[in-house]
C-alpha cells in the first residue's frame, strides 16, 4: 500500500488529468503479478481518470502498458515499476496526457523528426538512481514519436537475457539486439543517439532564432550554476541559465554529510530544491541545450546547437565536471560490458563477482566499502605510492577480507572476449613489469575532469583543462566569468561551488555597474 503522503501527492498531481488513462497488464504465471497489480490499483484509485484493466498479451514476467485514449502509446514496463522508477510510472501517466514539465517546441520537433518505426528497451535496476532519467527520457521520446516504443525491463527478472545481451551495467539502452547506450546519459544525447542510428525524417531547419539579450547568462545548471542565476536575479540582472541537464553530477550524489546545517541529504534531494529555489525569480531557464560557439564582443553571442542563439553582456561558466575516463585500450569498447563508474547502478549486477576498483581516493575507497558485501573479491589499484583517501576511510577499508590493494599500479588496457571484461592489465610502476587481474568487472573511480571542452579557445586553462580564474571568478577575458568544478579553484565541493557561483555573478553586477557609469 502506498504512505498516506503519497498518496496526498499524487491525487494533487492526477487532478489536472483531462483524458482517460489505462493501465493495461498482461496475462503471467510470475508469483510477483499480484505484486504489480496491487501497486497498479493504488495508483488508480488516485485519480477517476485512472482505470486499471487486464489485457490480451501473454508475457513471462509481470508487464504493463499506458493505454491513452482507447489507444497504445508505445509506453511499456516489464517488471515492477517501484522502487526508483515508481516515478516513471507516474511521469508517464502525467506526460501522456501532456501534462507536467515537458521539453520545448525546438526539442519537441527534433524528437518528431526521428525515423521510425523502432522499438527501444532500457534494461534498469531498481537500485540504479541514474536508470529513471533515462526510462523519463525515451517515454518522453515515445510519447511524441508514434514511430517509437519504449520498454523499461528490470533485469533482475531476466537474468538469461541479460546474460545473452552482455549486459553488465544499466542503464542500458537496446534497439535492434545492439547497446545504443549504456549508463547515465540525458534526453538531447539519446535524441542524439537515435539520430545518428536511424536517421531523421526531414533535416531539422536551422531556425537561427535569436532568443534575445541577456545580462547575465550562466552556462551550466548544477550547484555553481544555480547560486550564480540566484545572485545575478536578486541584484536586478536580466539572467538566463543554459543547461543539458539541471543538478548536473549533483544528481549522481547518493549521501551528503558535509553539507553545513544539513546533517544529511542526497543529489537528487538536493538538487529538486536547487530547481524550486530558481523557481522563485525571474530566471530564464532553457534545457536540453549545449553551446557550440561563443563570438566574443562587446556583447557576446551565444550560438546554440539547436540552431538559436543569445545575446549577452556578461557570461559565467558553471558546466562542472564529469568522471575521468582511464583513457587505455578496450576502456571504450566495454563500458557497459564490464567497465562502469557508477558503484551505486551497477553494483548488483557484480554479486559474488571479482572486480578492480580503479582509484585510491575518497570516491575509489568509498566504492570498495560500499560493494564489499555484494562481490566476491576486490582488487583496489592506486597510481600512486600511497592511497589518497581520508584516514577515517583507510582504516574502514585495511578491515575489509576480501580486498587486495596494488599501490603504485598504472593500468595499461583493458582485456575482454569481444562480449564482456574478463581481465585488467596494469603496470607495476616500481618494477615496470605488465601484470594481468583476471576479474569480471572495473570501476573507474579517478575523479573528475573539467566540462570545458567548449570555451578552451576563447578562455586560459590550465594543464587539467581547468579554467583558470582570480579570486573574483574572473577569467582572462572580460565579461566572461567561471566558478565551481570547471575551474581551479581546489576542493571541488557542493559547498564551495555555491559559494563560487555566488562570488561570480556579483562578480559580473559590480563590473557592470562600473562600465555603466564609464
Amino acid at each position: 500500500m502506498l504512505e498516506k503522503a503519497i498518496v496526498d501527492q499524487l491525487k494533487s498531481v492526477f487532478s489536472k488529468l483531462e483524458k482517460q488513462i489505462e493501465l493495461r497488464y498482461a496475462h503471467t504465471d510470475h508469483p510477483k503479478n499480484e505484486e504489480l497489480i496491487e501497486l497498479l490499483n493504488d495508483v488508480s484509485e488516485t485519480s477517476p481518470k485512472i482505470l486499471v484493466k487486464k489485457g490480451k498479451l501473454k508475457k513471462e514476467i509481470p508487464f504493463v502498458e499506458i493505454i491513452y485514449e482507447g489507444k497504445e502509446n508505445g509506453i511499456q514496463f516489464s517488471g515492477i515499476p517501484s522502487g526508483h522508477e515508481f516515478t516513471s510510472l507516474i511521469l508517464a501517466i502525467l506526460n501522456s496526457d501532456k501534462k507536467g514539465k515537458l521539453p520545448d517546441e525546438m526539442i519537441l520537433e527534433r524528437i518528431q523528426n526521428i525515423k521510425g518505426p523502432l522499438h527501444v528497451k532500457t534494461y534498469i535496476s531498481l537500485s540504479c538512481e541514474n536508470c529513471p532519467e533515462v526510462v523519463q527520457a525515451l517515454n518522453i521520446i515515445t510519447i511524441f514519436n508514434p514511430a517509437i516504443s519504449h520498454e523499461m525491463i528490470d533485469g533482475s527478472f531476466l537474468p538469461k537475457e541479460i546474460e545473452e545481451l552482455g549486459i553488465q551495467g544499466v542503464p542500458s539502452v537496446i534497439s535492434e539486439g545492439k547497446l545504443l547506450s549504456s549508463g547515465k546519459t540525458t534526453l538531447i544525447k539519446l535524441i542524439e543517439r537515435l539520430e545518428d542510428k536511424f536517421g531523421k525524417n526531414e533535416a531539422l531547419k536551422k531556425k537561427n532564432t535569436s532568443l534575445g539579450h541577456y545580462d547575465v547568462t550562466i552556462i551550466g545548471g548544477g550547484p555553481a550554476g544555480a547560486s550564480a542565476s540566484i545572485y545575478s536575479a536578486r541584484k536586478g540582472l536580466k539572467t538566463l541559465i543554459i543547461s543539458e541537464n539541471l543538478g548536473g553530477q549533483l544528481k549522481d550524489t547518493k549521501g551528503i554529510e558535509n553539507f553545513t546545517s544539513i546533517p544529511y541529504t542526497e543529489g537528487p534531494q538536493l538538487t529538486g530544491q536547487l530547481i524550486n529555489h530558481i523557481n522563485k525569480y525571474e530566471i530564464k531557464v532553457l534545457e536540453n541545450r549545449r553551446i557550440v560557439d561563443i563570438e566574443n564582443s562587446k556583447s557576446k553571442k551565444l550560438i546554440l546547437d539547436s540552431g538559436e542563439y543569445v545575446h549577452s553582456k556578461s557570461i559565467i561558466v558553471a558546466t562542472g565536471a564529469k568522471w575521468r575516463e582511464l583513457n587505455v585500450p578496450g576502456e571504450k569498447e566495454y563500458k557497459g560490458q564490464g567497465v562502469a563508474y557508477c558503484p551505486h547502478c551497477d553494483g548488483p549486477y557484480y554479486k559474488n563477482k571479482k572486480i578492480a576498483i580503479v582509484g585510491g581516493g575518497n570516491s575509489g575507497v568509498e566504492a570498495a566499502l560500499d560493494l564489499a558485501e555484494i562481490v566476491d573479491h576486490i582488487t583496489l589499484i592506486e597510481f600512486m605510492p600511497d592511497l589518497k583517501a581520508d584516514e577515517v576511510l583507510i582504516e574502514k577499508l585495511l578491515s575489509l577480507n576480501n580486498l587486495t590493494i596494488l599501490k603504485n599500479a598504472q593500468v595499461t588496457e583493458v582485456l575482454g572476449d569481444n562480449n564482456k571484461v574478463i581481465a585488467i592489465q596494469y603496470k607495476d610502476r616500481e618494477t615496470e613489469s605488465i601484470n594481468q587481474v583476471e576479474l569480471d568487472g572495473i570501476f573507474v573511480q579517478i575523479g573528475l575532469s573539467p566540462n570545458s571542452q567548449f570555451i578552451r579557445s576563447i578562455v586560459e586553462t590550465n594543464n587539467f583543462g581547468e579554467i583558470v580564474i582570480d579570486d573574483k571568478c574572473r577569467t582572462n577575458i572580460e565579461g566572461i566569468y567561471a566558478a565551481g568544478d570547471v575551474t581551479n579553484v581546489p576542493y571541488k565541493q557542493i559547498i564551495i561551488s555555491m559559494g563560487e557561483g555566488a562570488k561570480a555573478a556579483l562578480t559580473a553586477f559590480t563590473d557592470q555597474k562600473i562600465t555603466n557609469k564609464l
